[in-house]
């Protein structure tokens, strides 16, 4: 497994441990183990996307624990933490307009004209926003559009 962001991760882990940053290390450990077993349970080597739709689940992942602990009102400190360092990783997020912009240039593609058609205006554009936005959002903003 060779992309650029698991290269940049693992020349981070070894400054991390020179450094003795405990949290940074650990975090990318468990990312690498993350990898690690999905090109054992998928029996193939990872590719760019792969690496950054697991560290996406990883991202909602620790998000979801960030909102339990608030709500048990306990301190979520150490999960920012590891979830601040996951979107280092990541790429940056879509603004709203960009990803509205790029749902309507799909519904015109598609020839979308009410909500029936979301399907096939999601199949063009959830490809192009891979990475960059959320699943979630790009639903509400081509629904909001096909209303």
């Amino acid at each position: 497994m060779s992309t650029p962001t698991t290269e940049r991760m693992q020349t981070d882990l070894k400054e991390a441990m020179k450094a003795k940053d405990a949290m940074r290390r650990d975090t990318l450990r468990s990312l690498s183990a993350a990898f690690k077993q999905t090109e054992v349970d998928e029996q193939r080597e990872l590719t760019e996307a792969d690496v950054i739709r697991i560290l996406q689940k990883e991202a909602k992942r620790r998000q979801e624990s960030i909102t339990e602990m608030e709500q048990l009102g306990r301190d979520p400190s150490a999960e920012q933490a590891e979830l601040a360092i996951i979107n280092d990783y990541l790429p940056d997020q879509m603004d709203e307009t960009e990803l509205e912009k790029l749902a309507r240039e799909a519904i015109a593609e598609a020839g979308a004209t009410s909500a029936k058609d979301m399907g096939n205006v999601m199949k063009i554009l959830m490809p192009r926003v891979a990475g960059r936005a959320d699943g979630k959002a790009v639903n509400q903003v081509v629904r909001q559009l096909l209303s």
